[in-house]
């Protein structure tokens, strides 16, 4: 097949390929207007804080502040717990069918304004626009959709005979994805009868205001959703407010660790989703191509900030140096820039604080002995920013191999036989998410059986879906979310 010729506007770009990206933005008008300061969520209006403290959120792309927002007090959580156990009595009392109709509703006003949502998240955040859109946004939807369905029928979850709400819930999100723990929560809550209040991060707290717009949009009854801003201070108020019936937290190992002692020997019930370090293992019979798609996917989608990231590359010996050949070529090619930009493979880092830490953590692994490489790629002068990252040579005793970086940064181990791998797999504290590539159908099931994480994908990795159940083990927290079994956290049985 003959070569194309090259013509004067044709010009090779990083990776290898013939053609330059031209830029293809997504208007930032699109995410609709952003007040220049907001207050909380309470009893279906918007409210001033009862304190005169207030935070900004930055665009992590061009650290220009997007806009203020209230610091919940404890006077503020306690009326916005008021307001939600004033609205459980009507709210758990509709049938279920009603309260459906709801969350329909609101599956349905999502999709409606997903282009303004995942703008909104893309700007706040500091994820490529690509991902909130195609990812995020549907995901969300689906998931009021899945809960909506299961409304009128929590007789035959298998939770036993009219299975009651447990009252108001509690609910502290991360930054990692807004919008969409939001949805993992805030779906399953309203299905089974309860009323919330919600905590959503500091650095990242406009889609979740949003959606109180939607919650009015949809006709909600008032107090049932509840929305309180501000920082850890906030949120131990509200976890630690003595009218709440649930506790459901998505965030740090530490901060998860303090609210389980916090509650223990209390009648709240507590469910909690937290950090990860998990391994992604490639036999030497995978389909090596296809792994290093899963791998990339499972590192630097989102910038490496998610809890379940496969930050552990295990290869097996043999296919070692091929396998990390065709990651590098493959990591050449990944674009670092404007999240707004629809080519933009890794957006900037959600904050100063988290790049500090990626930082800190990828300088060590340099320190204690371990070989760093990176693509070399021009970062905007302003904003967040870092390069995706392999490190090789790495040995379980490493800061890289044990902590986790939530960031783009990719540790790689060897192995030589399954039992090895298992072995250095469970070689963590947590144990969220695993990934297995092989061609051997009888091998990802043995493997599967062995490896202490709550999820575990084959040949593929962060597939999600409303209909299955996430979560993990040991310090990776307990209880799930998602399916059916996402029910039983917001139900008495």
């Amino acid at each position: 097949m003959a070569k194309t010729k090259k013509t004067e506007t044709e010009q090779p770009v990083r990776g290898g390929s013939l053609f330059a990206y031209a830029p293809a933005p997504e208007s930032p008008a699109a995410a609709g207007e952003i007040a220049t300061g907001y207050g909380h969520f309470i009893g279906g209006e918007f409210v001033d804080s009862s304190g005169s403290e207030a935070l900004k959120t930055v665009n992590p792309a061009t650290e220009q502040v997007l806009a203020e927002f209230a610091q919940g007090t404890e006077e503020d959580v306690d009326r916005a717990v008021r307001a939600a156990r004033k609205a459980f009595a009507d709210w758990s009392a509709l049938p279920g069918s009603e309260r459906a109709k709801y969350l329909f509703r609101i599956a349905r006003i999502v999709q409606e304004r997903s282009r303004e949502l995942a703008v909104l998240e893309s700007i706040d955040n500091g994820k490529p626009i690509r991902e909130t859109r195609d990812v995020d946004l549907p995901l969300v939807a689906a998931h009021f959709f899945y809960y909506a369905g299961w409304a009128d029928k929590l007789d035959f979850a298998g939770y036993g005979p009219n299975p009651r709400p447990l009252g108001v819930a509690a609910q502290v999100i991360p930054w990692n994805f807004p919008l969409l723990m939001l949805a993992w929560k805030v779906a399953p809550a309203l299905a089974t009868g309860n009323t919330v209040v919600l905590k959503p991060a500091e650095t990242t707290p406009l889609t979740a205001l949003r959606f109180a717009e939607i919650c009015r949009q949809a006709g909600l009854p008032k107090g049932v959703v509840n929305i309180v801003t501000g920082d850890g201070r906030t949120g131990a108020a509200l976890t630690a407010h003595p009218d709440v019936n649930k506790v459901a937290f998505t965030g740090s190992t530490p901060v998860g660790r303090s609210i389980a002692r916090q509650l223990a020997g209390t009648r709240t019930k507590l469910s909690l989703e937290l950090g990860g370090k998990a391994a992604n293992i490639v036999f030497d019979d995978a389909p090596l191509d296809q792994a290093v798609e899963g791998i990339v996917d499972g590192i630097f989608f989102n910038q490496g900030h998610v809890c379940c990231a496969g930050s552990r590359l295990l290869v097996q010996e043999s296919v070692q140096d091929e396998l990390l050949d065709a990651l590098k070529r493959r990591m050449g090619t990944l674009r670092v820039g404007d999240p707004l930009d629809k080519n933009t493979d890794v957006g900037a880092i959600n904050s100063a604080a988290q790049l500090a830490r990626i930082t800190e953590l990828a300088a060590a692994g340099e320190q204690e002995g371990a070989e760093r490489w990176a693509p070399e790629c021009e970062l905007p002068g302003a904003g967040y920013w870092f390069r995706p990252t392999l490190f090789t040579g790495v040995s379980q005793a490493h800061r890289i191999a044990r902590e986790e970086i939530f960031g783009p940064v990719l540790s790689v181990l060897t192995f030589r036989t399954p039992a090895e791998a298992v072995e250095k797999a469970n070689n963590t504290p947590y144990g969220l998410s695993a990934g297995i590539w092989t061609e051997k159908g009888s091998r990802i099931l043995w493997m599967a059986n062995r490896l202490r994480a709550g999820v575990v994908w084959a040949n593929t990795f962060n597939k999600f879906d409303p209909t299955s159940p996430f979560g993990g083990y040991k310090e990776s927290g307990y209880g799930r979310e998602g399916g059916r079994h996402g029910l039983e956290a917001y139900l008495d049985v």
